[in-house]
């Protein structure tokens, strides 16, 4: 005979209350697995964020390196702009150079007829007969230098100082203007009571400073090939 096992209340009450602190410690792994399963997401979204992140830098790094050698291309592209404009500059002053050089050598020509005798029989056709010629004659005493004519032509009656200029301007006509008045002072202090005349002789001539030249009362003389034209003002003016 098989003898029963006798259970009391408190005995099964104390197995409920077992199974169910089990029961909650299960829900709370459930629960705790749960959290970290929801923490491992969030720590996912966060890496595909910073990976996201890092790829915008990666992009924004290539647009800054394209825009980096876009600038160096354009850079380079204003360094051989500035490299062809020195050379086009280069290439003015040489030609510059050569103008002045040409011009020098007209200037120099322009001398050599106006010391020649053709401008004494050009002159004379105006009426002058002038006797003496003179290159780069300077008027001074023992205290000072006065004036320097450039080309004087003289006679007992008349003295006509030539200004020779490569190109001359209003300001040229201006400064012969107060070396006539200091020619003038100059004669009367040494006794010459002639009367001093004017020209001016340019290889280039600038019609502005001609017209003014010759409103002034000044000869205006121009290289004409091998040889000189004289314009005769409308009033002569003497000194």
């Amino acid at each position: 005979m098989i003898k029963s096992r006798n259970v009391t209340f408190k005995q099964l009450k104390a197995l409920f209350q077992e199974v169910a602190e089990q029961q909650k410690d299960l829900v709370r792994r459930f629960q705790e697995t749960d959290r970290q399963f929801k923490e491992t997401d969030k720590k996912f979204q966060e890496t595909d964020r910073q990976f996201k992140e890092t790829d915008k830098k990666f992009q924004e790094t290539d647009r800054q390196f394209k825009e980096t050698d876009r600038q160096f291309k354009e850079t380079d592209k204003k360094f051989q702009e500035t490299d062809r404009q020195f050379k086009e500059t280069d290439k003015k002053f040489q030609e510059t150079d050569r103008k002045i050089g040409k011009l020098g050598s007209r200037l120099g020509d322009l001398i050599e007829h106006l010391a020649a005798s053709n401008i004494v029989e050009k002159f004379q056709e105006l009426g002058y007969s002038f006797t003496h010629t003179s290159r780069d004659h300077i008027l001074k005493d023992e205290r000072r230098r006065y004036a320097e004519i450039d080309i004087l032509l003289e006679n007992g009656e008349y003295a006509l100082a030539v200004e020779v200029k490569s190109l001359f301007t209003l300001g040229d006509v201006k400064d012969h203007l107060k070396r006539m008045e200091i020619l003038r002072a100059y004669a009367e202090g040494h006794e010459d009571k002639r009367r001093y005349i004017g020209a001016i002789a340019g290889a280039l001539v600038n019609e502005g400073a001609k017209d003014f030249a010759l409103t002034s009362g000044f000869y205006v003389i121009e290289q004409s090939g091998d040889t000189v034209r004289i314009k005769r003002p409308v009033q002569v003016k003497t000194w």
